[in-house]
C-alpha cells in the first residue's frame, strides 16, 4: 500500500509542477520536481523492503524472489519484472528531473516537457503495479531463473534503463528549441551532453548483455539479432545519429530540424521497443519477451501521443527553424558525416523493419519472424561503405584546411583485411569490413594527431572500427566442431590440445562443473543445479588465449538412473542385486508450509546391511531432494515421492559420484578470434562517450568542432 501512495505522489507533485511552470512559479516548480523525485525513492525503497523482508503477500515478490535467494539476486529481482523494471526507469527518469532543476540546464517548456513524461511514465507503473496483492499467501516465492542469476544480469537492466531514461532529455530539449524557435543555439550544448551519456549508457547496457549471452548461454555468439535485442540497438543507433547531426548543426543552423528529428525519434524508439517487448507480440518469437498483458495497449498510446507530440510541434514551426544549407562542399566533414549518419538510419529502417515483422505480419494474416540472415545480408554491405565515410570523414577538415594523409593508414587497412583472411574469412564483403574497419580506427588516431578530432571521438570512433574488425574475426572466422571427449585423453581441436577431466560436484550440491584442460591451462564449464539434482543452467568453458578464446560448451550428460517402488516393511531387489527395505518414515515441520519427509531404508547385498534416510522437502507446489550415498558410496538413492498413505515410496537409483564424473561428453568446441578485441573496443566506445560528454563545448553554436 505505501508503495502506491507514493506511486501517487509521483504522479501528484510532476503534474504540479507542469502547472507552477505554465503560472511561471518557477520555485514552487523545481520543489515540485525535487518532490517527485523524493517520492520516486520512497516507491523503491518500500519495493526493495518488500523483497528483503520476502513479503510474499505482494504478487511481484512471490514471482521473481524467493527466500533462499542471494542478496545480490534479491536486489536485482527488483528489476527482474515488468513491473518492477518499469518502476526502475520511473526512479532514474524522476531524479534526472531533479538534477535538471538544481542545475537550472533547461527552460520553462523543457521543464514541462519533462515532467509530463515523468507523469506518462507513472500512469504505466500503476496499470501494471509492482504493488499489486498476491492473489493467495504462499510461504515461499519462485525465485529468480537461474539464468539470470548471474552479475553481469545483475547490472545490465539497470544501465540499460539508465540510457532510456537519459533520453527523454534530449528530447524535452528539441521541443522547447522548437516552441522558443531560438536562433542562437544555446541548446544544442546541453543537449549534446546528455545525449553523449544516454548513448554511452545504453551502449554499455547492450554490449554487458552481449557478453552476458556469450558468457553465460553457451550457444557461442553475442548478438543473436533477437528482437528484443534490436529494441535496445535502434534508440542507440538513433542517439548515435543526434550526436553527429548536433556536430553538424554546431556550424550550420539549417541542420536544426534534423537535430530535432532524431531527437523525437530516439526517444519514441525507446517507447517503441518498450511496446513490442511488453506486450507479448514477440512471445513467439523472442526467448527474452515478457508475457502478452493489457500493459502493451497503453504503452502504444504513449508512444503515439510521444511521437505526435513532437513531429506535431516540428511540423507547426519548422517554418520559424533556421534555414541553411546543411553542408558546403561534397569534399566537407559535415557532408561525410550527414552520408554517414544516413547509412546508420538505413541500417536502423533494416533492424526496425525485422524486428516489427511480428507484427506487422500479424496485422495483415499470420505472425512470422526474419530469420538473422536477413539482418546480415542487408546490413553488412551497408557496413563496408559506413566505415569507409567513417575514416575518410574524420580527416576532412571542418571548413578550410588540408586533408590528413599519413601513409600508415594504408597498411594498417591492409593488415585488417590479411588478418580476417588469416582468420579463415573468405567472402569478400567481410573481408572488406575488416579492413575499412580497420581504416576508421586509424584513421581516428591519425585525426586525433593532428587535432582533427577530440579525445572523446578519438576513443568512440577507433573502437567502432575495431568492434567491426573483431565483428567479422570473430564471427566469420569463427570455426565449430562437435566431439566426445573422455575423460584424461587428449585430442587435437584447431591447433590445440584439448583434455576433459571429468566432472566435479561441488559440496553445496547447487553445482557441478566439466572440467578442461586447453594447451595446459585449466577452465571449467559450470551447470547450475536445481534442488532435485535436475540441469537448471549452464555456462561454457572459455580458454581465453592471445589471439582468441577456445569456447567449450558441453551436452549435459547423466548416467542411466533407475525407479523402484517400495512397499512398507517389503522387500525388493534393486540395482546389481543390492536388496532394498522400506522400513519407516517420519515427518519434521520445517515452518514455512514446507516438511521435511525422511524414510528410513535398509539396504543389504546379501552381508551387510546399511540403512540409508533419503529425504524430501515438501512444500504446497511439491518437493525437492538430493541424492545420498549408500554402502560406502557405491550408488547413491533419492526419495522422489511418498504415498499418501505412507504405505509406498518412490526411490530413484544413480551411479556413484565417481562412476558419474567419469562419463564421456559430448560437447561443441569453437574458435573465437579476435574476441577479446571486441570487448576491448566496446569499452573503448563508451569510453568516448563518457570522455566528450566531460568535455565542456566550447565552439560555435555551443559545440567543440574537435570531438566529433
Amino acid at each position: 500500500m505505501i508503495g502506491t501512495v507514493f506511486l501517487g505522489a509521483v504522479l501528484l507533485f510532476s503534474l504540479g509542477a507542469v502547472v507552477c511552470e505554465l503560472q511561471e512559479k518557477r520555485s514552487e516548480g523545481d520543489i515540485c520536481a525535487y518532490l517527485a523525485g523524493g517520492a520516486s525513492l520512497g516507491a523503491a525503497a518500500a519495493l526493495f523492503a518488500a523483497i528483503l523482508t520476502d513479503d510474499f503477500g505482494y504478487a511481484y515478490v512471490v514471482s521473481y524472489s524467493s527466500i533462499e535467494l542471494p542478496l545480490l539476486y534479491k536486489i536485482s529481482a527488483f528489476w527482474a519484472g515488468q513491473q518492477g523494471s518499469f518502476l526502475l526507469w520511473l526512479v532514474i527518469h524522476a531524479l534526472v528531473g531533479a538534477l535538471l532543476v538544481r542545475r537550472s540546464a533547461m527552460g520553462r517548456a523543457g521543464r514541462i516537457v519533462y515532467q509530463l513524461l515523468t507523469a506518462l511514465l507513472v500512469f504505466l507503473v500503476l496499470i501494471k503495479s509492482p504493488f499489486a496483492y498476491a492473489e493467495t499467501i504462499v510461504p515461499d516465492g519462485n525465485g529468480m531463473n537461474p539464468l539470470l542469476q548471474d552479475p553481469w544480469m545483475a547490472v545490465h537492466p539497470p544501465i540499460i534503463f539508465m540510457g532510456y531514461a537519459l533520453l527523454a532529455v534530449p528530447f524535452a530539449y528539441a521541443l522547447e528549441s522548437m516552441i522558443a524557435a531560438p536562433l542562437d543555439g544555446k541548446f544544442l550544448a546541453p543537449m549534446r551532453r546528455w545525449a553523449l551519456v544516454a548513448w554511452a549508457f545504453l551502449g554499455a547496457g547492450i554490449f554487458i548483455g552481449g557478453y552476458w549471452a556469450y558468457k553465460v548461454l553457451g550457444w557461442g555468439g553475442y548478438w543473436g539479432w533477437d528482437p528484443v535485442e534490436n529494441s535496445s540497438l535502434v534508440p542507440w543507433l538513433l542517439s548515435c545519429v543526434l550526436i553527429h547531426l548536433i556536430s553538424v548543426a554546431r556550424a550550420r543552423r539549417g541542420a536544426y530540424y534534423l537535430v530535432h528529428l532524431a531527437a523525437i525519434f530516439s526517444y519514441a524508439f525507446v517507447l517503441y521497443g518498450t511496446f513490442l517487448t511488453r506486450s507479448g507480440i514477440l512471445g513467439d518469437f523472442s526467448v527474452h519477451s515478457f508475457a502478452g498483458s493489457d500493459i502493451g495497449f497503453y504503452i502504444a498510446i504513449a508512444n503515439g501521443l510521444v511521437l505526435l507530440a513532437g513531429l506535431g510541434i516540428l511540423a507547426a514551426r519548422i517554418e520559424r527553424l533556421p534555414k541553411g544549407d546543411v553542408y558546403g562542399t561534397h569534399k566537407s566533414r559535415a557532408f561525410f558525416t550527414l552520408l554517414g549518419m544516413l547509412l546508420i538510419v538505413f541500417i536502423t529502417a533494416v533492424v526496425f523493419f525485422g524486428m516489427s515483422m511480428p507484427l506487422i505480419s500479424g496485422l495483415i494474416g499470420e505472425s512470422a519472424a526474419v530469420d538473422t540472415s536477413y539482418y546480415v545480408r542487408t546490413s553488412l554491405p551497408i557496413a563496408v561503405v559506413l566505415a569507409l565515410l567513417m575514416g575518410f570523414g574524420v580527416l576532412l577538415p571542418h571548413a578550410e584546411g588540408r586533408v590528413v594523409r599519413p601513409v600508415w593508414i594504408f597498411g594498417v587497412t591492409v593488415l585488417g583485411g590479411i588478418a580476417a583472411g588469416l582468420a579463415g574469412v573468405t567472402e569478400i564483403a567481410p573481408i572488406f569490413l575488416a579492413a575499412f574497419g580497420s581504416f576508421a580506427a586509424a584513421a581516428a588516431v591519425a585525426a586525433f594527431l593532428s587535432r582533427r578530432l577530440g579525445g572523446g571521438g578519438l576513443l568512440a570512433h577507433a573502437g567502432a572500427g575495431l568492434a567491426l574488425l573483431a565483428f567479422v574475426l570473430s564471427g566469420s572466422g569463427s570455426q565449430t566442431t562437435t566431439v566426445t571427449l573422455t575423460p584424461d585423453e587428449p585430442q587435437e581441436l584447431y591447433g590445440h590440445t584439448v583434455v576433459y577431466r571429468g566432472q566435479a560436484f561441488a559440496e553445496s550440491g547447487k553445482e557441478k562443473s566439466y572440467r578442461y584442460e586447453v594447451d595446459g591451462a585449466a577452465c571449467e564449464a559450470v551447470t547450475k543445479l536445481r534442488a532435485n539434482g535436475e540441469d537448471a543452467a549452464r555456462e561454457p568453458a572459455i580458454a581465453r588465449t592471445l589471439l582468441g578464446d577456445i569456447y567449450i560448451a558441453p551436452t549435459p550428460t547423466s548416467a542411466e538412473r533407475g525407479e523402484m517402488i517400495l512397499h512398507h516393511n517389503q522387500t525388493a531387489m534393486g540395482v546389481d542385486d543390492y536388496a532394498f527395505r522400506f522400513e519407516n518414515i517420519a515427518y519434521e515441520p520445517q515452518g514455512g508450509g514446507k516438511t521435511l519427509v525422511t524414510a528410513d531404508v535398509a539396504v543389504t547385498d546379501g552381508e551387510t546391511v546399511e540403512t540409508a534416510q533419503p529425504s524430501i522437502l515438501a512444500t504446497e507446489r511439491g518437493g525437492t531432494s538430493q541424492p545420498v550415498e549408500v554402502m560406502g558410496g557405491k550408488f547413491r538413492i533419492r526419495l522422489t515421492g511418498v504415498s499418501g498413505d505412507d504405505r509406498d515410496i518412490r526411490l530413484e537409483l544413480l551411479p556413484s559420484v565417481d562412476e558419474e564424473a567419469a562419463l564421456p561428453v559430448a560437447a561443441s568446441v569453437s574458435t573465437k578470434p579476435g574476441i577479446s578485441l571486441l570487448w576491448l573496443a566496446c569499452v573503448l566506445v563508451v569510453l568516448g562517450g563518457l570522455t566528450a560528454a566531460r568535455r565542456m563545448p566550447q565552439g560555435k553554436g555551443g559545440g567543440s568542432e574537435r570531438e566529433f
